[in-house]
């Protein structure tokens, strides 16, 4: 795994802070920020770039995001994204682990592929998943059934294969994210909506960065580095 330094955290932290700035600049003063959807801004930005540079710290950081998220899709009424936050602090517990210790002999996990059963078994889920919830979101009354349904279900399968460092999540989240951009627009949560865009961004860094390091790994006689937890 790539190691994280100081001085891209620094600099992580000094472009998250300008990132924001700059939005609300932009609107005039006339955002309505609060501070748990700045605080999810800059904790989610940093989550995916670690995710990007493959350090386990992603996962103690996305824990917090979805802390953070919580409280912002209860006051959205989004219920599903609500709860979809719980189910990725499970998931994300078991992908702290199986990233550090879910290799041969309980070594770092490598970057794989999605096998074919694998891929159609997610894409089966995906469907059967999206038409369920999107029932049951109509009868609680949340606020956009189907796109409510629609990303929880495809955000659930892209954690899933993110913990187990499959390279194809990056394609998983890139559809996710272009929903998602829209739906908090209509909502109102114009900062989250520039987040996701950021996400998709990464996405493509991410996709690159993961398929250099999977024919790396892929190379006869190529050890596996240990996993960046510092």
């Amino acid at each position: 795994m790539m190691k994280v330094s100081r001085r891209e955290a620094v600099g992580y932290a000094v472009g998250a802070v300008v990132s924001v700035a700059l939005v609300v600049a932009a609107l005039g003063g006339q955002s309505e920020f609060t501070l748990t959807e700045v605080l999810g801004f800059i904790s989610g930005a940093l989550c995916v770039w670690l995710t990007v540079k493959q350090s386990a710290w992603n996962f103690p950081v996305s824990i917090a995001n979805n802390i953070f998220f919580i409280i912002l899709f209860l006051q959205a009424r989004l219920f599903a994204d609500t709860s979809l936050q719980g189910v990725y602090i499970v998931l994300e517990l078991l992908g702290w682990y199986w990233w550090l210790r879910g290799g041969t002999n309980r070594s770092a996990l490598a970057v794989q592929r999605t096998s074919a059963m694998t891929g159609m078994v997610l894409a089966a889920l995906t469907l059967a998943g999206t038409a369920g919830l999107t029932i049951f979101l109509g009868s609680v009354n949340d606020s956009a059934p189907f796109w409510d349904a629609l990303t929880t279900v495809l955000s659930l399968v892209a954690q899933y294969m993110l913990t187990r460092k499959i390279l194809e999540n990056w394609f998983v989240w890139m559809v996710a994210d272009v929903i998602y951009v829209g739906l908090y627009i209509s909502k109102g949560l114009y900062l989250t909506a520039v987040l996701y865009a950021l996400f998709f961004a990464m996405c493509i860094a991410g996709t690159v960065a993961w398929r250099a390091a999977y024919r790396k790994s892929s190379t006869p006689g190529h050890a596996v580095l240990e996993p960046a937890v510092a």
